[in-house]
């Protein structure tokens, strides 16, 4: 019982309710979390220090591909985060999220 879940981010929280939004009409995720980061990383030989959203996506493995061709596609950074695994999970929820995708 395996389950999908995807990690990116966003600059801004209205971009990411947008791309949760999206994802959840597309039937591409059954649940999305958004929470408020702080990120440190290497940008263009510059340290950059910024506030951003984490963007948690759960859904199939098998939609995995569609998943993060659809993400490179709409989300608004050159290189965006795109951090993936499948995870166990409990049967009732693994069974909602089968049903709801």
């Amino acid at each position: 019982m395996e389950i999908l879940i995807i990690l990116t981010t966003e600059s801004s929280k209205k971009k990411a309710l947008r791309l949760a939004k999206l994802l959840i009409q597309k039937k591409l995720a059954a649940c999305v979390s958004i929470k408020k980061i702080f990120s440190i990383y290497e940008w263009e030989d510059r340290i950059e220090e910024t506030e951003e959203f984490e963007i948690t996506i759960k859904s199939k493995p098998e939609l995995k591909d569609n998943l993060i061709n659809y993400l490179g596609k709409i989300s608004t950074y050159d290189v965006p985060q795109i951090i993936y695994n499948k995870y166990h999970a409990e049967k009732k929820y693994f069974d909602w999220l089968n049903r709801t995708i």
